[in-house]
């Protein structure tokens, strides 16, 4: 009982403090926690674990998926770890909080969970050989140190997914050997992705399983400012064309200048970083979503090359009621190139 009473009362401060103002409290001072340097180097599969000494860090993938009934699907599973204090310590005394989210979304549901966990007693976390990410029984889990055949598993009060994902190209740096800037000021993370899973398995949902294939997009990323003060949140965009050729762009939203870049990925998997400002996303509609108006078809634009798309929800209502809440869902994209895709927005609480 005090176990459960300590990690009960450890949620509240990390929940009310670490990060005070929503997804802009990753603009604070931290502290005591290390910073991404532009001269590292990440290594693998080492940079597949986790990074104690950073106060925020995550395991991010979507998955857009095709069911064998014809409809489109996508798929959400996310591991954070989020820490009080540097560093890492045996059982109780670990300062590491784990949160992750699930989510299955169809073109009339959105259906998610979430999981929250206290690090060092064996409950969430993450090892790099062989690889495996995990918060009770949600895991993302290799057979060796790679990440490149992983199986996924997730579930929720009415949902669940078993998938198996292979990557068919090369793990992608973004920004500079991995050192991806976020603001003019400087801020950063260390960012990778794996982008290129190809997606097979089944997802349970209230009316039954169906069999489903379809592509994966795996983000890694940490940091321990990754905003500036004066940055409310972003909107990430990653999106698949029909031609193989792919596009990471996000817009960090500022009450002064917005900041965007990102990464063009071309077919053959080569990473080509974006300058600061040629990214462009611009709203054309909002719906109405738990009470507030969020952005769900937008018009991105990547003059260097030659993209001018729409990017539609399939889903406008895929919003997050999690502990930080926020939009998260499957997208399609027409115009000088088709695909599908992944949106992500934050600061809309």
């Amino acid at each position: 009982m005090n176990a459960r009473i300590a990690l009960s009362a450890l949620i509240c401060v990390w929940a009310t403090s670490a990060l005070p103002q929503g997804y802009a409290g990753l603009g604070t001072v931290a502290e005591g926690f290390a910073f991404p340097q532009q001269e590292t180097r990440l290594e693998f599969p080492l940079d597949h674990g986790p990074h104690p000494d950073f106060r925020i860090e995550w395991w991010y993938l979507t998955a857009n998926l095709m069911g064998e009934d014809g409809a489109d699907y996508g798929i959400q599973w996310t591991l954070f770890r989020s820490a009080l204090a540097p560093g890492e310590a045996e059982s109780w005394q670990s300062p590491q909080i784990w949160m992750a989210h699930a989510a299955v979304t169809s073109e009339d549901q959105h259906l998610f969970a979430e999981r929250i966990a206290r690090g060092g007693v064996g409950q969430a976390g993450v090892q790099s050989m062989p690889f495996e990410a995990w918060i009770d029984n949600w895991v993302m889990r290799s057979s060796d140190e790679t990440i490149e055949k992983i199986s996924l598993s997730a579930d929720g009060r009415n949902f669940s997914y078993d998938l198996a994902l292979s990557a068919d190209g090369p793990l992608i740096l973004h920004g500079d050997h991995g050192y991806s800037v976020k603001s003019a000021s400087g801020q950063a993370s260390h960012y990778y992705s794996q982008p290129h899973y190809q997606v097979s398995g089944t997802i349970e949902l209230p009316d039954g399983p169906v069999k489903i294939t379809g592509h994966g997009w795996l983000d890694r990323e940490w940091s321990s400012q990754p905003l500036a003060e004066d940055q409310s949140g972003w909107d990430w965009f990653s999106l698949s064309f029909g031609n193989g050729e792919k596009l990471m762009g996000f817009v960090l939203r500022s009450e002064t200048r917005d900041f965007t870049s990102g990464t063009w990925i071309s077919a053959d998997g080569t990473a080509e970083p974006l300058t600061p400002g040629s990214f462009k996303a611009t709203p054309l509609k909002t719906s109405h979503v738990k009470g507030r108006e969020i952005p769900t078809r937008w018009q991105v634009s990547l003059p260097a090359k030659r993209v001018s798309v729409e990017v539609q929800a399939l889903n406008p209502q895929s919003w997050m009621g999690t502990s930080f809440s926020y939009w998260e869902g499957p997208v399609t994209v027409t115009g000088s190139h088709s695909g599908k895709g992944y949106l992500e927005m934050t600061g809309y609480e």
